[in-house]
């Protein structure tokens, strides 16, 4: 056991899960999160593969994964008139296991709560390194020291700003933009998915989240002022056909919306001095498909080889280094955006069909796997002996 402190911002996927394994080896952990609360509700993420798998099966969470699961829904692409195009099988989309992220969030922070620190409504403004440790300054809670601080702040990461430099050099603008708004759709509907060249909505399913992709040059505004964000959402699906003037009007009216670029991050190492980053801090590749599974194993696995390495951080995160340079490298390539919005009618026409060749996808099916298994998954007894 040790009596080390540690700070890790960011309380959405990454963050909580790496203060699972950490506490549970005696490390003090406090987890500092700039919203005001737990977010809820949120996209869906999913996890794929036996690797996924098998840190959620030794973190004692995949049962509960499975019985909130969001089931992977096939959602129907349709054209103008509301017609048919294609299907999007849930297996495509929803791995072996999907979640909605609010729900996933709070598995973990019910079971890390009771052992750890949350601050919620505060961020890091300052981080100094010292021969002893890392003096943190915060925008509200007074200064403090920890041994170790960790980055899982999500691809506008706060820590990897401080600690490695300015977000511009790490992070790649794709050319498009997406959006999640909580609606006052009552029934939800059957899930459908509407394009026109640059731009897609999705709208429907058991819950009622509009999903929307438009392709866009790179756009300054506040992240948090909501009223800004539908004023950039529905300027984007102006003039639209199917039924986007009617989802628009729902938009306006709702208070829950969040719009981000998809974006990657680009980093050739993810640690430096006592400070590391995991998750899409380090390796963010917005609507990739990969991002929440890359975050958990990452968890384990920065846990594994502090314990494996006696809690001398040095060893231990060079190691991280080396395991996740390559095993994230999936995280590197992908863009979302021009396949969820292509550019023209016949990129849209030519990504339809093929939904409809079945053994092309289960090619990709296949390659995914692959990607979320390429990593060797130590057993670290340490943590199985505190799990």
């Amino acid at each position: 056991m040790t009596n080390k402190t540690v700070l890790i911002s960011g309380a959405s996927i990454a963050g909580p899960a790496l203060a699972f394994w950490l506490s549970r080896q005696g490390y003090a952990v406090t987890v500092v999160e700039r919203s005001p609360e737990l977010r809820a509700g949120g996209q869906a993420v999913d996890f794929k593969g036996a690797t996924h798998l098998a840190v959620l099966e030794r973190m004692g969470i995949l049962d509960e994964i499975r019985r909130q699961q969001t089931g992977g829904l096939d959602q129907t692409i349709v054209d103008a008139e509301g017609r048919p195009i294609a299907v999007l099988p849930g297996e495509f989309t929803g791995g072996d296991v999907e979640i909605r992220r609010g729900d996933l969030a709070r598995i973990l922070y019910d079971r890390t709560s009771a052992d750890c620190e949350y601050v919620f409504g505060d961020s890091i403004t300052s981080l100094t390194e010292t021969p002893d440790g890392v003096d943190v300054t915060f925008e509200r809670e007074a200064p403090r020291r920890f041994d170790l601080v960790f980055g899982a702040d999500g691809i506008h990461s706060a820590v990897r700003r401080l600690a490695f430099g300015p977000e511009a050099d790490y992070v790649e603008h794709l050319g498009h933009y997406y959006a999640l708004v909580e609606t006052d759709e009552t029934d939800g509907g059957p899930a459908v998915m509407y394009n026109e060249p640059g731009r897609m909505a999705a709208t429907g399913g058991p819950k009622a989240t509009a999903f929307f992709v438009f392709a866009s040059p790179e756009i300054s505004y506040d992240r948090y002022d909501i009223g800004r964000q539908k004023e950039i959402l529905t300027a984007a699906f102006e003039g639209g056909g199917w039924r986007l003037p009617e989802v628009m009007e729902r938009v306006k009216r709702s208070d829950d919306v969040y719009l981000d670029s998809i974006a990657r991050v680009k980093m050739d190492g993810y640690t430096t001095g006592r400070v590391a980053l995991l998750g899409d801090a380090a390796y963010g590749n917005t609507l990739g498909g990969f991002g929440t599974g890359l975050a958990v194993v990452a968890a384990y696995v920065i846990a594994g080889e502090l314990a494996a390495a006696n809690g001398d951080h040095e060893l231990a995160f060079r190691r991280y280094d080396e395991k996740f340079s390559d095993y994230a490298k999936v995280a590197r390539n992908a863009n979302a955006g021009s396949f969820l919005a292509p550019p023209t009618k016949l990129r849209i026409k030519l990504r339809d069909q093929m939904f409809k060749r079945r053994l092309l996808l289960r090619g990709m099916l296949w390659v995914t796997d692959k990607f979320a298994t390429d990593i060797t998954l130590d057993e670290y007894p340490a943590l199985a002996r505190q799990g």
